[in-house]
């Protein structure tokens, strides 16, 4: 099921409760610890219920996951959306979402883990995985072109594409590490690196991603 759909499911709270406790019975439990019962007690409902609302646990863990990476990219997209300034602030405010909480997270990023190691070898994990990254991917795409466009840089949709996968890869690293929190690092540097980096990425001005900025 699409992270589009997934939007549409958190209109419904009880199923957003229900998906949620599911994550958080997986992140204490593990995939196989994380019984139907056990999901249940987490939620303060009936395996009954959580039946009715899912039919199995399969569909449940899959759409929790699906809920997890639409969770993750919907906020990232919010902070960016709602700013007030041009181009170079969303993408900027899109970048520095992935590296502060709550999409910055050690629970997250183990989840993540958790679920993607079903990926090659379940069609219904893969197919959340590869329509979660197209989406990703699309999105980067709409937040980098008019920053290139702006700088007279090449800005057709192949370019786009290709700085959107080299830009993902960033992302993704710094956030796993992040998250991680292996104590090598502070947390507080990686808005700095990510939008630093990102400018190298895409042959921006120094300073265009990185100049001002304020961390929330």
């Amino acid at each position: 099921m699409s992270r589009k759909a997934f939007r549409r499911l958190t209109l419904d709270e009880r199923k957003r409760s229900l998906l949620e406790a599911t994550l958080r019975c997986v992140a204490q439990h593990g995939l196989k610890g994380a019984t139907v019962r056990r999901i249940a007690e987490e939620a303060g409902v009936t395996a009954g219920l959580l039946r009715h609302y899912f039919g199995s646990k399969n569909d449940l863990v899959t759409s929790a996951y699906a809920y997890l990476i639409g969770q993750l990219t919907a906020d990232a997209e919010t902070r960016a959306r709602r700013s007030v300034g041009d181009a170079n602030d969303q993408l900027r405010d899109f970048l520095i979402a992935n590296m502060t909480t709550p999409n910055l997270s050690e629970e997250k990023v183990s989840l993540w883990a958790t679920f993607v190691g079903r990926v090659r070898y379940e069609t219904d994990f893969a197919d959340i995985h590869r329509e979660g990254y197209r989406d990703y991917l699309a999105l980067l795409e709409s937040l980098i072109e008019p920053v290139l466009a702006a700088q007279g840089l090449p800005h057709a949709s192949a370019d786009c594409r290709r700085h959107a996968i080299a830009v993902n890869g960033l992302i993704d690293g710094l956030w796993m590490e992040g998250s991680l929190n292996a104590g090598l690092y502070s947390r507080t540097l990686l808005p700095d690196l990510v939008t630093e980096a990102c400018e190298r990425l895409l042959g921006l001005p120094q300073g265009s991603l990185s100049g001002g900025q304020q961390h929330t």
